[in-house]
């Protein structure tokens, strides 16, 4: 999956929150709170499966840094 993707995913998912987070908060509709709940779970999800995919993204070049710095220092 690409990067505006999963940026459209996550924007997708806080968007689609907006209208149970007013039921809830301003119209004490508590069903919507649990849909608030589930929803702010997902996206936890999805926020650690990013992080996750980033660090993996930055390892993997800072290991192909080295192994140029590592082979040039040879010639």
């Amino acid at each position: 999956m690409s990067s505006k993707n999963k940026f459209e995913e996550l924007r997708n998912l806080v968007l689609g929150l907006e209208g149970d987070f007013d039921k809830f908060y301003n119209k004490n509709n508590q069903a919507a709170g649990t849909r608030v709940r589930k929803g702010m779970q997902d996206l936890k999800v999805l926020a650690q499966n990013i992080r996750t995919e980033v660090q993996d993204i930055k390892n993997k070049a800072a290991e192909a840094a080295a192994k140029a710095a590592a082979k040039s220092s040879k010639k």
